[in-house]
């Protein structure tokens, strides 16, 4: 989602005079982003017309839904990232699907076309991953899931340690969702992919407490 840039002033580096900053969110306020110190704050716009559109985002197994303002012309794309507003808390959520007022889906479209925006909360995210044990065949890897910080960074030959598991990354897919990189299989030692845009990770076991590999 593309955002819009206005010009407010800043309560930590310009009190006086107006700053350009982006906007992030219009529920409950304006919250903005000032481009100079990052500061993120709320404050108040002129009005303008919106859209009213609904938001289900994806969090893990669970799904939220919440309400975001737009105006009618801003283009939507997947892929894009915004913040959510709910109940519980802000979510940075990423556009997976547009659905139209048609019925139909695509991948970009404006807001007065739009319906209902899909997304996936990419502040924290699952991370799926294959271990494969020191010594043995793939027969023997595992499956596990771990909790990390959306924009971590995972490196193919790097040892990563997580949620107990302690492993060197060989092999990464990416969602499809993820518009930044040229491929979405990545195995050459230095290849970095964020933990927000990968579906799986091929690693090695490195934790020398794991219990001993039996027939997974």
């Amino acid at each position: 989602m593309s955002h819009q840039r206005v010009a407010v002033r800043c309560p930590s580096c310009s009190p006086a005079e107006e700053t350009v900053h982006e906007v992030l969110n219009r529920g409950g306020g304006v919250t903005v982003r000032c481009s100079e110190c990052g500061q993120v704050h709320k404050t108040a716009l002129e009005a303008e017309a919106t859209v009213d559109r609904r938001v289900i985002v994806s969090q893990g197994d669970e799904s939220i839904s919440a309400r975001v303002d737009i105006p009618p012309a801003e283009r939507l794309v997947v892929g894009d990232e915004f913040l959510v507003e709910t109940d519980e808390a802000i979510l940075t959520a990423r556009i997976t699907s547009l659905e139209k007022s048609d019925g139909s889906r695509g991948d970009g479209a404006d807001a007065a076309d739009v319906e209902t925006i899909w997304a996936r909360a990419v502040g924290n995210v699952t991370v799926n991953l294959t271990l494969h044990p020191k010594e043995g065949t793939h027969d023997e890897s595992r499956s596990v899931r771990i909790q990390v910080p959306g924009d971590e960074e995972f490196v193919i030959g790097r040892t990563h340690e997580y949620g107990g598991e302690e492993f060197s990354v060989e092999r990464i897919l990416v969602r499809e969702d993820a518009t930044d990189y040229e491929r979405t299989d990545f195995d050459f030692a230095g290849d970095s992919v964020l933990a927000k845009d990968i579906k799986r990770i091929y690693a090695r076991d490195e934790d020398a407490r794991t219990r001993a590999w039996s027939g997974w």
